[in-house]
């Protein structure tokens, strides 16, 4: 999942991590390179020192050794069991010993020279400097926490002087959406990257807004050069159907015509309704009973079952009204019935209305659960369909549904063969 976090954060906590990080990352390389640094000068100078005192009870025997920093002692090879037991052993070198004290251990490192059969040793005091080490890493990590704070407030001042202008694009952006009018972005910046950025926005808004005009020009002027022959198939359905001498075939034949331009009109204007892109669907204070539209569409469906061995049936449990066209709901259960009709090849179709919704059960081959979202796409047909359809009519379903705030959804049958289609009206 991608984060959510606006730009500007992003930018303060990255440049603060970074701050932090590298000095942090310096304190470290300091602290060792000063203990690698120390540790090896006092090794040197102990070795020195060592050897010096060895050579020096040799020239000069008796005389002591003499330091403010280290302390020497010296004996013989018949004389070293005066040594501390520990130190007896000891090859040349220099040795990082314990010892306990009143206080804990003690740190110190030893320096053994052999020479001439004398053995020197030359103590150097560690524990000494732990005082001055801790005081230098507190000093060092305070050095740090401050950096990071610097840090953050540099980052702060850049992320507002840096992104001032991104700032700016998004908020103009911000107040076309809430206002629903775009105004050119271009002039407001410089001649730079966000201003080609708002540039760019611009020549697109232009090309959308230009593409969304002729679109509704197109569908304002289709609509209405095919309102004009349906009104004239209409009246003169109308007309026919009034004459004296009209057989029951014929008569029959004149309903489905009548019917069929019934539905393009609503279909007409469901569509026109899905062009305007609105956020709610009108509804003109018309209130339309569910169960009376569901009648009127399987009446009009009939003729598509073609003598198949189905039967449809509506159950009303209880009325059931929604603010909306009737044309919009009898566009939405046209399809869903039309497609249990024509999936179901035998058996039944079942039209329920009742507690804010209306499904429609059949006994088809069904649907798979995971395909159950996707025939709402469009250009998506269900298995086995039959047909010369695109595969619109459910996305047309969805589209208006979402247009008047309803739930539509299809699902498997849980007990047998088939697939519910529901409308959840809110």
């Amino acid at each position: 999942m991608q984060s959510r976090r606006k730009l500007r954060f992003r930018l303060i906590v990255s440049f603060a991590l970074f701050g932090f990080g590298l000095s942090a990352l310096f304190a470290v390389a300091a602290l060792y390179e000063r203990a690698k640094v120390e540790d090896q000068l006092v090794v040197s100078s102990l070795q020195q020192d060592a050897d010096s005192y060895v050579q020096q009870m040799h020239e000069s025997p008796g005389q002591p050794f003499y330091s403010k920093l280290m302390t020497g002692w010296g004996w013989s090879d018949r004389t070293i069991y005066k040594a501390p037991l520990s130190w007896q052993e000891l090859p040349v070198g220099v040795h990082d010993l314990y010892e306990a004290d009143d206080g804990g251990q003690k740190h110190y490192k030893l320096a053994v020279s052999r020479k001439y059969g004398l053995i020197a040793f030359v103590k150097y005091d560690v524990s000494r400097d732990d005082l001055g080490k801790q005081q230098l890493l507190i000093s060092v990590i305070g050095a740090v926490f401050l950096f990071g704070l610097l840090s953050l407030a540099l980052g702060v001042w850049l992320s507002r002087k840096v992104l001032k202008p991104v700032s700016d694009l998004a908020n103009r952006l911000r107040d076309f959406r809430k206002n629903g009018k775009a105004e050119p972005l271009a002039p407001h910046f410089a001649d730079d990257e966000v201003g080609e950025l708002a540039h760019a926005l611009d020549e697109y808004s232009e090309r959308l807004t230009e593409m969304v005009e002729r679109d509704r020009e197109f569908n304002s002027d289709v609509s209405h050069e095919l309102r004009t022959p349906l009104a004239v198939i209409a009246s003169t359905t109308e007309l026919l159907q009034g004459s004296p001498d009209l057989t029951e075939k014929l008569s029959e034949r004149l309903k489905r015509i009548e019917r069929a331009s019934r539905q393009a009109t609503e279909l007409i204007e469901a569509l026109l309704l899905l062009s305007r892109a609105e956020r709610r669907g009108p509804t003109r204070g018309e209130t339309t009973e569910v169960g009376k539209v569901a009648a009127d569409v399987i009446e009009s469906q009939r003729p598509q079952m073609r003598g198949k061995p189905l039967t449809i049936d509506l159950v009303v449990n209880e009325a059931v009204n929604v603010n909306a066209p009737a044309s919009v709901l009898s566009v939405a259960l046209t399809n869903l019935i039309g497609n249990a009709i024509k999936y179901t090849l035998e058996g039944s179709v079942l039209v329920e209305v009742g507690q804010g919704r209306i499904e429609v059960i059949d006994t088809g081959p069904g649907i798979k659960p995971e395909d159950a979202e996707r025939l709402f796409q469009r250009g998506v047909r269900g298995e086995g369909a039959g047909g010369s359809g695109a595969g619109l009519g459910l996305a047309i379903v969805r589209r208006l549904c979402e247009l008047y705030g309803w739930d539509v959804s299809m699902r498997p049958r849980a007990d047998a063969n088939g697939a519910i289609a529901s409308i959840v009206f809110s």
